[in-house]
């Protein structure tokens, strides 16, 4: 038996096939192999056509099915992880009317603070755990707003895991999980947030149905098995959205437990079963996997747009001949602090953690005489695991406090000036794992039919593979960096 895996992310769609008995990873493909193309129309916007996700799934799955070469009748699941907070609308005919509106745009932020302040924000803390802020319910009311004529149209809203899964089985559903990311649950009434759907003139029949994040959900069709090529009716029981399945991934599912990921946006994930909020709203509560109504799981969420994406941009506008290893070797030659260098890396939208703020990237104290590429790389990606730094110091004023803190062995934790530099400026020692979220989906997948009986049984296959230690020799070196990187933030974007 085996369980497929789908992560659908801004950059590129992951399949992986695992193997149900030994939890292993079979075959694994992700495509495209360059980054999918962001359409930004306008400064701050960000939208991607659903049919290239669909595109680009189809692909990554014929090379996994080629590689494996197995009997598709062996797969009994397919689990899904996603891009968080996306809008995409279709019409009575399941029709995409327009482009998605995805993670990183940031041209609802202004509509969301203006019902933070007109519902009450006390009212919104206390019943969504977050101001309404850039997400899915204020870009539906953008839209709206600015496109009435595509509005009209609308059926059905989904988040991108929910089209996904649409284009697999025809249903059009979501979950509590994925309705709490786009600010649509009302924790405090267990039901859809009404009193903000009211507020913005939404109709709640938008909302798709809602299905359980983990169980038989609806079923593959005919017409997308021959697509894909796989056999009909294989269920489809897990779906969650990304940093939620990151968590999954790496088994972060109680209170204290803490998951990362440094992709084109990097993340640090804390698990608690009490209501914890920002009063700013800078790190946000949503439902975690293993919420339900009687089952109190929270996903305490810090996000840092511009991570991996500032990484990219400098490969290709500074450092156009070299890999990510070559520029990670060229960083090490320079010494920590990047000789008064710093990089502020938030030029991928507004960042909620700087109180939606779009104060793009800034490269401050630079000397013409003395800095090099290299110092412009280390200070890069000391600059992220700073930027990270700086969230986790908001995080545990509401109790969130990592000491330990998992993840995959990818993207950004590639980099051995990141992974130093965040532990030892955290104080937080990260374990490394041999999973990631397409891996996850899968195995999220087998707990969804049932196939494993607990959450420990299906991850006995998870393995530690490394782990870094804070850098207490060089701890005040570390921290006097971050300072004036801090400094440099504070004093200088966020003061304008």
């Amino acid at each position: 038996m085996f369980f497929l895996g789908f992560d659908i992310g801004s950059s590129s769609v992951k399949v992986s096939l695992v193997n149900a008995e030994s939890g292993n990873c079979t075959a694994s493909a992700f495509y495209p192999k360059q980054e999918m193309p962001i359409i930004a129309k306008q400064i701050g916007w960000a939208e991607q056509e659903p049919e290239e996700w669909w595109k680009n799934l189809k692909i990554a799955l014929s090379e996994v099915l080629n590689s494996a070469q197995i009997n598709v009748k062996e797969i009994s699941a397919i689990g899904i992880s996603y891009q968080m907070h996306g809008l995409v609308c279709i019409d009575k005919n399941k029709n995409v009317l327009r482009p998605a509106i995805i993670w990183c745009d940031s041209r609802a932020t202004h509509i969301g603070n203006k019902a933070f302040h007109e519902l009450g924000e006390e009212k919104c803390l206390s019943h969504f755990l977050n101001s309404p802020g850039n997400f899915t319910a204020s870009k539906l009311r953008w839209i709206q707003e600015n496109e009435p004529e595509i509005y009209e149209k609308i059926h059905k809203i989904m988040l991108p895991g929910d089209y996904i899964a649409m284009k697999l089985s025809g249903e059009v559903q979501t979950t509590i999980s994925g309705l709490s990311e786009g600010i649509l649950w009302d924790f405090k009434k267990g039901e859809p947030a009404q009193s903000l759907l009211d507020h913005y003139g939404i109709d709640s029949s938008l909302l798709a149905d809602i299905v359980p994040t983990f169980g038989t959900q609806c079923k593959i069709s005919e017409q997308a098995a021959k697509e894909l090529g796989l056999h009909p009716n294989i269920t489809i029981s897990y779906r969650a959205g990304d940093q939620p399945n990151n968590a999954l991934s790496l088994n972060v599912l109680n209170p204290g437990e803490i998951a990362t990921t440094a992709g084109t946006s990097g993340v640090v994930y804390g698990v608690t079963d009490e209501i914890k909020y920002d009063p700013l709203s800078r790190v946000n509560t949503f439902a975690h996997v293993n919420y339900t109504k009687q089952q109190n799981r929270l996903g305490v969420l810090l996000c840092i747009n511009g991570t991996g994406i500032m990484n990219s941009w400098l490969r290709k506008n500074i450092c156009p001949s070299a890999t990510y290893d070559e520029m990670n070797q060229l960083s090490e030659t320079v010494a920590i602090g990047s000789d008064g260098l710093s990089v502020l890396p938030f030029g991928n939208g507004a960042e909620r953690v700087l109180q939606n703020k779009n104060v793009n990237a800034s490269i401050v104290g630079l000397s013409l005489t003395k800095h090099s590429t290299n110092h412009l790389i280390r200070a890069t990606h000391e600059g992220i695991a700073f930027a990270f730094h700086y969230g986790m110091e908001i995080m545990r004023t509401i109790g969130i406090n990592p000491s330990v803190i998992r993840a995959g062995k990818a993207n950004m934790f590639l980099s051995p000036i990141f992974r130093t530099t965040l532990a030892s400026i955290s104080g937080s020692t990260i374990e490394f794992y041999n999973t990631d979220g397409s891996v996850g989906a899968a195995r999220g997948a087998g707990i969804g039919i049932g196939y494993y009986k607990t959450t420990e049984e299906a991850f006995a296959s998870l393995q530690k593979i490394a782990v870094i230690e804070p850098d207490i020799q060089n701890k005040e070196k570390y921290h006097e960096a971050y300072q004036r990187w801090k400094l440099a933030l504070e004093n200088g974007i966020l003061s304008v």
